[in-house]
């Protein structure tokens, strides 16, 4: 498939003790030997050689030499990958070597798009690769190793099967009405099943935007009215002084913003401004700031003072009112309320809201540890299938021939199947007449 072959460095650019240098396409093999001591030509896949690499003879690195052959190889194609010491520099004249001998230089990501194109995984399982390589706590490792298993397409491929079985049934209606061993279909008998796929699909789109969202993080407001002790909630989730925190009310006029681990929830915490009346032209702009970024909150932590709740603090109650929220009694080292959410953020005692964190959010961390789309090319696509099929249901509950439907059908098909990058009319025909045998 592709006429020449790729080498990149496959691990960072810094001093370490080992680094890699890899090669992909026909002439991997070929293009090391023309550097290295011990001759590659026989080589099996899966097996280590020492040797040298040596430039005009001269000895550069004293390396292990790992051969993996096509097509049981992560790209499918011959891969070399030389085992260096980690130095910058000698990495660094490696790679060159091997592009002064008839290698290329790869492309961001050229390797898993190469092991996409050869069919050695989808595109969900690739996209699952850059994931998991950009992963920064365990829930999205978890989710991203799910994905480069393949869990995206087992999640989908229910779906597809049921599709694929009544467009083929709706095809050999249309082209072979004479045979009396074909069940003649009509609107009543597909209907049940288009009602049934968009439901299991809605479900599975449901799931997956409550799971993205708490992968990314969630984004939370910290709000409460001038010196009920925001900042100092802040800085004891961050567990660092990144607030300016005194006893001069009205102290943060712009947003303060970090993130924080919380068990298995990352939080996207935002201190604001407090919420009062004032006429401090730039305090009102950071409270102006601060009402913004509520709009956008999926977690907001009200905040109030124990010893002293007024009439601003039932305002802020009302004003939150809908949104996901947790209120927050602080200064309970001071004077405490029987029965509330009660924390000391000056001494750092905070323990229960972590805990209130956690169990408001068991269940989407529930749904992100299971299988479920990753993304939003994904969600979006699903939605797309969504929709085309919601057509197919109108048309069908407007009478329309069943012949008609199959448009709709199609475009829900090719969108699911878009989602692992597999989608093609061909490859639609091919799955339908793999399951009839018509020629009688």
């Amino acid at each position: 498939m592709f006429d020449h072959t790729i080498a990149a460095i496959a691990t960072g650019e810094i001093d370490a003790a080992i680094s890699i240098v890899r090669l992909s396409g026909d002439d991997a093999v070929s293009v090391v030997n023309r550097i290295f001591s011990t001759d590659l030509t026989d080589a099996e896949g899966y097996t280590i050689h020492h040797g040298m690499i040596l430039d005009h003879s001269q000895p550069v690195d004293d390396v292990l030499v790992t051969v993996f052959r096509a097509p049981a190889s992560y790209t499918g194609e011959d891969i070399v990958e030389i085992n260096c010491h980690g130095g910058v520099f000698v990495t660094r004249k490696v790679l060159r070597l091997c592009l002064g001998n008839g290698a290329k230089m790869a492309r961001r990501g050229e390797f898993t798009e190469r092991a996409f194109l050869n069919g050695k995984m989808d595109l969900s399982q690739a996209e699952a690769v850059n994931d998991l390589i950009h992963a920064h706590d365990q829930l999205n490792a978890d989710s991203a190793i799910h994905s480069v298993k393949g869990s995206i397409r087992k999640l989908l491929d229910p779906l597809t099967e049921s599709l694929i079985q009544i467009i083929a049934q709706i095809e050999v209606n249309i082209d072979y009405p004479e045979y009396d061993d074909v069940e003649e279909l009509t609107n009543q008998i597909i209907l049940p099943q288009a009602r049934e796929w968009t439901r299991q699909l809605e479900e599975i789109i449901d799931q997956a935007e409550k799971a993205t969202y708490i992968r990314a993080g969630i984004n939370t407001v910290i709000l409460g009215k001038p010196n009920v002790g925001k900042s100092s909630l802040l800085n004891a989730l961050l567990e660092e002084e990144k607030a300016i925190v005194t006893d001069v009310a009205g102290t943060t006029r712009d947003i303060v913003e970090g993130s924080v681990r919380v068990g298995n929830v990352t939080l996207n915490l935002v201190d604001t401004a407090g919420i009062h009346e004032t006429d401090d032209v730039i305090e009102g702009m950071g409270i102006e700031r601060s009402l913004n970024a509520l709009k956008k909150a999926q977690l907001v932590i009200v905040v109030l003072d124990s010893s002293n709740i007024d009439e601003e603090d039932e305002k802020l109650m009302a004003m939150t009112e809908g949104y996901p929220r947790i209120i927050v009694y602080n200064k309970s080292d001071l004077h405490q309320i029987e029965g509330t959410l009660s924390v000391s953020a000056r001494t750092r005692e905070i323990d229960e809201l972590r805990k209130a964190i956690e169990e408001k959010f068991a269940d989407e961390l529930r749904i992100a540890g299971s299988d479920t789309l990753n993304n939003e090319r994904q969600i979006g696509l699903a939605r797309e299938a969504y929709n085309a099929m919601q057509d197919a249901v109108a048309s069908m509950e407007a009478g329309h021939e069943i012949d008609l439907v199959t448009i709709d059908l199609q475009k829900a098909y090719d969108a699911l199947k878009a989602i692992t990058g597999e989608a093609t009319r061909e490859g639609l025909l091919d799955e339908i007449f793999s399951r009839f045998c018509l020629g009688k």
